[in-house]
C-alpha cells in the first residue's frame, strides 16, 4: 500500500474519505483482489502507530482540547445554526479528520444497535439490510474478548473487543448502587446481543485485551494491506466534487492538497466512485457535484446533474449531557493522566498493555426502558411517542446512562474533590435537522441545522433522565455531591438543591420530589447545556427516491451511475447506540455489494 505519492491518476475505485466504512470496504476488496487499483483520499492525516490514536487513554484529552479550542488536527468542527430551543446557542458538531475516521478518535464504547433498528431499515424497502442480514456481518468483523460466548459475537474478526486494561472504581460503584436501587431492574452479562436492554452491565470497549491498544479500522483493516502495491491512501486531500461524463456516469474526482497553493488535481475512476466522507462531507460533496435539491443548487450556480431533494436532509444525532458530580480527591479518574509527569501510566501501557492508559473510563451502564413508575414522570407529553414507537418493541430503550470516570469541562475549583460525569443520551430523538453547502467552494462552512430540542418529547426524556440518573448516582459509594456550577439552578428552598455531601445517601432513602418549578429549572438547564453525541447520520438516506431517499439498497445514488455512498449518512433512521458499530457493519456490507457489482469473489 502506497501512503505517499500517487504513481498514477488512474484507478478502478476511488473512496472519498478514509473513515471507518471506507477502511473496512476498501481493505476487504483489496484483500479479495490485489489487482484492483484502489485509491482512498482522506482530508486528514495518517494515524499509523501514532500514540494519540493507539493509546486509548489519550482520547479524552484530544477531544476535550478540541472542544475548548474549537479546532483540532483530528476533527473538523461545524457550527450549528442558532436556535431558540437551545437558548440561541450555536452548538459545535464534529466529524473525524484522520485515517480511520471516528474509530481512531472516538470513546471506544462498544455499543450495538437493537436488532429492530435494522429491521426498520429493511421495512423501508431496503432488502438485505435487516437484522438477519447484518448480524452475521457484526460477527464477522470482531474478535470478542469480553468473556461472553453466544451466537451474536465473533471470534476471528479484525476488531478486538474487551473490557480494557483497567476497570475503574466508579464503574463498580455504579453496579453496586444499582443492585439496591429502588427503581429495580436486573443485570446482564451482555448488553450487546442485539436484543437485551433495561438491565445493568459492564461496558466492553474497542481495545485489544492483549496489547491495550485502541482497536480501530486503520490499524486492524487498512495498514495490514501495506504490501499491496495497488492500494493507495493519500492524506491531506480535500475532495471538491465528483466528475461525471455526458451520460451522468461518475468517472473520477477533483481534489486539492492541503498546501498554500491548493492546486486543483484530478483522479480517474474506471469502475466506481464511493463517497465515504460522513454525514457532513458526503452530502456536501454531492451538492458541489450537482446532486441535490434543484433550487438549492441553482442558488449557488451549480449545474444540476440529479435533482435529489433528500441530499443533506434527515440529519440525526443523539442529544447528550455529561452531568458532573463530586468524587473524593484521591479518586482515580482519567484526569489523573494529565498529572502523570513521569509517564508511569504510559510505561505501564507500553510494557503490560494495561493501566489507566488502557481504558476509556466507561465501565458500566444501562440502556433504560421506563417501567410503570417511570412512565408516570414521562406522561402525558411522552405518551404518544411511547405508544407508537417503544411500547411494542422491547429491544428499544429510551435513554442510555453510564458513569464516566473523567470530566468534560473545566476542573473543579474545590481542593477537596475531583469530578466525574454521568453521561446520558437520547437514542431516538424526534428532532431532526439538515446539512447543506453555503457555497460551491469546498472550503466554505456548511449550514448545519442540528434540530436540537425542536420537539418537546426530547426535552421530556432529558428531564426524566436527569432525575433518574441523579438518584442512582447519589447512592454510589464515590458520590460526594453535585458540582452545582454545572447543574440546574433550582429555586430557593427546593428539595432538589445541589450540595456538597460527605458521602452517599442510604440506598433505601426516599427519592427527591421535584416541583413544577424544579422541572422548569431542569428544562432550562438542558436548553443551556445539551449537546450532540457526535453520532451524526442520515443525510444521504437509503430510502426510495420518492420518499426523499438519496441512495438505493445497493448504496447507488439515484439519477447517476457508478457512484455510491457508504458511511453513516446512508442510515435512513436513527440507531439506538454509539454509531461506530453500525459504521463497521455498513463497511462490511458495502464491500459485499461492491464486489457483487464488479464481479469480485472472496469478500
Amino acid at each position: 500500500m502506497n501512503i505517499d505519492l500517487l504513481p498514477s491518476t488512474d484507478f478502478d475505485i476511488i473512496f472519498v474519505g478514509g473513515g471507518t466504512t471506507a477502511c473496512v470496504a476498501a481493505s476487504r476488496l483489496a484483500a479479495a483482489d490485489s489487482n484492483l487499483r484502489i485509491l482512498i483520499l482522506e482530508n486528514g492525516h495518517h494515524t499509523k502507530d501514532n500514540p494519540t490514536h493507539t493509546q486509548p487513554g489519550r482520547y479524552r484529552h484530544t477531544m476535550a482540547s478540541a472542544v475548548t479550542a474549537g479546532t483540532a488536527d483530528t476533527l473538523t468542527f461545524h457550527q450549528g445554526m442558532p436556535s431558540a430551543n437551545i437558548d440561541g446557542r450555536t452548538p459545535a458538531v464534529s466529524s473525524a479528520k484522520c485515517v480511520g475516521g471516528g474509530s481512531s478518535i472516538n470513546a471506544m464504547l462498544y455499543n450495538r444497535a437493537p436488532a429492530s433498528d435494522y429491521d426498520d431499515w429493511m421495512h423501508l424497502g431496503n432488502a438485505g439490510w435487516g437484522s438477519a442480514d447484518l448480524i452475521p456481518l457484526a460477527k464477522k468483523l470482531e474478535t470478542y474478548q469480553a468473556g461472553v460466548t453466544n451466537s451474536t459475537h465473533g471470534s476471528s474478526g479484525p476488531i478486538k473487543i474487551s473490557y480494557g486494561g483497567l476497570e475503574t472504581k466508579l464503574g463498580k460503584d455504579f453496579l453496586v448502587a444499582a443492585a439496591g436501587f429502588p427503581r429495580g431492574r436486573g443485570f446482564t452479562e451482555d448488553m450487546n446481543d442485539f436484543t437485551t436492554c433495561d438491565a445493568y452491565g459492564r461496558l466492553p470497549k474497542y481495545i485489544d485485551a492483549t496489547t491495550g491498544r485502541r482497536s480501530d479500522v486503520a490499524h486492524f483493516y487498512l495498514y495490514p494491506q501495506r504490501g499491496n502495491p495497488n492500494f493507495h491512501v493519500l492524506d491531506h486531500a480535500r475532495v471538491n466534487r465528483v466528475l461525471f461524463n455526458a451520460e451522468n456516469v461518475a468517472i473520477g474526482v477533483e481534489y486539492q492538497m492541503e498546501s498554500p497553493e491548493r492546486a486543483v488535481l484530478t483522479a480517474n475512476a474506471a469502475r466506481l466512485v464511493v463517497l465515504s466522507a460522513g454525514a457532513f462531507g458526503s452530502p456536501a460533496i454531492l451538492e458541489r457535484s450537482g446532486v441535490g435539491a434543484k433550487d438549492w443548487l441553482e442558488q449557488h450556480d451549480i449545474t444540476v446533474i440529479s435533482d435529489l431533494p433528500g441530499v443533506g436532509e434527515n440529519f440525526n444525532d443523539h442529544p447528550a449531557i455529561f452531568a458532573p458530580y463530586l468524587v473524593p480527591q484521591d479518586g482515580v479518574t482519567l484526569n489523573n493522566l494529565s498529572q502523570d509527569t513521569d509517564g508511569l501510566f504510559e510505561t505501564q501501557w507500553a510494557h503490560e498493555g494495561n493501566g489507566l492508559m488502557a481504558t476509556n473510563g466507561l465501565d458500566a451502564g444501562i440502556k433504560v426502558r421506563p417501567n410503570a413508575q417511570d412512565l408516570q414522570q414521562l406522561t402525558p407529553a411522552f405518551s404518544t411517542r411511547w405508544a407508537t414507537f417503544f411500547a411494542d418493541v422491547p429491544d428499544k430503550y429510551v435513554v442510555f446512562v453510564a458513569p464516566f470516570s473523567a470530566h468534560f469541562g473545566a476542573n473543579s475549583p474545590t481542593t477537596t474533590h475531583a469530578i466525574f460525569n454521568i453521561l446520558y443520551f437520547v437514542p431516538y430523538p424526534m428532532s431532526t435537522g439538515a446539512v447543506h453547502i453555503t457555497s460551491a467552494c469546498p472550503f466554505a462552512p456548511l449550514a448545519v441545522n442540528t434540530g436540537l430540542l425542536d420537539r418537546n418529547e426530547d426535552l421530556v426524556i432529558l428531564r426524566w433522565a436527569y432525575k433518574w440518573s441523579r438518584e442512582i448516582t447519589r447512592r454510589m459509594d464515590s458520590y460526594r455531591g453535585e458540582y452545582a456550577d454545572e447543574h440546574p439552578v433550582f429555586p430557593d428552598g427546593s428539595q432538589a438543591t445541589c450540595r456538597v455531601e460527605g458521602g452517599p445517601i442510604n440506598i433505601a432513602a426516599p427519592e427527591i420530589e421535584y416541583s413544577t418549578a424544579d422541572d422548569d429549572a431542569i428544562d432550562a438547564y438542558h436548553r443551556q447545556k445539551v449537546g450532540l453525541g457526535w453520532h451524526s447520520l442520515g443525510t444521504c438516506a437509503m430510502k426510495p427516491r420518492d420518499a426523499s431517499g438519496v441512495v438505493d439498497s445497493r448504496l447507488s445514488v439515484y439519477g447517476v451511475k457508478n457512484l455510491k455512498v457508504a458511511d453513516m449518512s446512508i442510515a435512513p433512521l436513527n440507531v439506538g447506540a454509539n454509531t461506530n458499530n453500525t459504521a463497521l457493519i455498513i463497511g462490511e456490507k458495502a464491500a459485499i455489494l461492491i464486489a457483487e457489482d464488479l464481479g469480485i469473489n472472496g469478500v
